[in-house]
C-alpha cells in the first residue's frame, strides 16, 4: 500500500521501512519478489539501525543488525540507511533521570560526555566503513530524549568518526524537542545533510520530551513554523529529498489515499 500511494499521488520516491520490508519477506514473499517490488521506485534510504552506542557485550548485536539492514538496502536499491541513538525506550531514560535502576537496554546513560562522544562516534566509524563497502550512506539521527542530541553533538560526532559517506538527517521534531532552532539548523554545512523530516510537535516545555504525546499533531497543525524551519534548511544550499513524518494516530485510522495527498500538497508549498 505504501508503494501505491506514492505511486498514485505522483511522489518522487519513499524512505523505506525496514520493519515492512521484514514483515513481507516473513510472510512468505522471497527477496527476488521484493526487489522486484521495489525496482521502479527511489528510494533513498531505509529506516533504521536502532541504539547506535551499543557497546561492550551488545556491540556484537550491534553489528550484526547493520549487516542484515545494509544486506535489505542492497536489496530494496536503496541509497542509504538511517541509524539513529538510543535507548529508544523512553521509560529507561525517566527512570535514569529519576534515579532509579534501569533494567532495560541502557546505552551510554550515566556515562561522562567524553564516553558517550568516544564510544558513539567510534561506532559510527566502523558502520560507516561497512555501509561504505556496499555503496551505502549513513545517515545518522540523534533521538530527542537520549544523550548527544543538539545538532552541534551530531556535527561533533561526524568530525570525530571522519567518514565521507556519514551523514546527517535534519529532523524538525527532534531538532525542536532538544532546543535546537531554524537558526542552528542554518548553520549546518550543506554538504553534510543527507535528508529532511519535515514534521510538527505540539508545545514542549522542557525536561525529558514524550514523543508519544508531543507528536500526536497533523504536519502543519502544530507550534513549528514550517515555513520558518524549511527556509533554515535551504539557506544552507541543501538540495536533497524531504520526507514526511507522521504520528498523528487520528491521521493514522484515516484515508491514507488523502492523508498523503494533503501532505504532498503542504510539501509542495513550503518547499517549492
Amino acid at each position: 500500500m505504501d508503494l501505491k500511494i506514492a505511486r498514485d499521488l505522483g511522489y518522487d520516491g519513499i524512505e523505506l521501512s525496514a520493519a515492512k520490508m521484514r514483515a513481507f519477506l516473513a510472510a512468505g514473499w522471497s527477496e527476488t519478489e521484493l526487489a522486484e517490488r521495489l525496482r521502479p521506485f527511489n528510494i533513498p534510504g531505509i529506516g533504521f539501525l536502532l541504539d547506535i552506542e551499543r557497546h561492550g557485550a551488545d556491540r556484537a548485536a550491534l553489528m550484526q543488525d547493520a549487516a542484515e539492514l545494509f544486506h535489505l538496502a542492497e536489496l530494496a536499491g536503496a541509497k542509504g540507511v538511517q541509524a539513529i541513538t538510543g535507548p529508544v525506550s523512553l521509560s529507561a531514560v525517566q527512570a535514569h533521570a529519576a534515579g532509579q535502576p534501569v533494567a532495560a537496554y541502557r546505552g551510554t546513560l550515566g556515562l561522562s560526555r567524553d564516553e558517550q562522544m568516544r564510544i558513539t562516534a567510534a561506532n559510527l566509524a566502523r558502520l560507516s566503513g561497512m555501509a561504505a563497502e556496499k555503496g551505502l550512506i549513513l545517515y545518522f539521527e540523534a533521538l530527542a530524549w537520549c544523550p548527544l542530541n543538539r545538532i552541534a553533538d551530531q556535527l561533533e560526532l561526524l568530525d570525530r568518526a571522519g567518514r565521507p559517506n556519514l551523514k546527517l538527517v535534519v529532523d524538525f521534531w527532534h531538532c525542536y524537542a532538544s532546543g535546537d532552532r531554524p537558526e542552528d539548523v542554518a548553520l549546518i554545512d550543506r554538504d553534510l545533510i543527507y535528508g529532511v523530516h519535515l514534521c510538527d510537535s505540539r508545545p514542549h516545555f522542557g525536561g525529558i520530551p514524550d514523543e508519544g504525546v508531543l507528536r500526536d499533531v497533523a504536519t502543519g497543525e502544530g507550534v513549528l513554523n514550517l515555513r520558518e524551519w524549511v527556509d533554515a534548511v535551504k539557506s544552507t544550499g541543501y538540495v536533497g529529498w524531504w520526507s514526511g513524518e507522521l504520528f498523528c494516530r487520528r491521521q493514522h485510522q484515516d484515508d491514507s489515499f488523502q492523508v498523503a495527498a494533503e501532505m504532498k500538497r503542504l510539501f509542495e508549498d513550503l518547499i517549492h
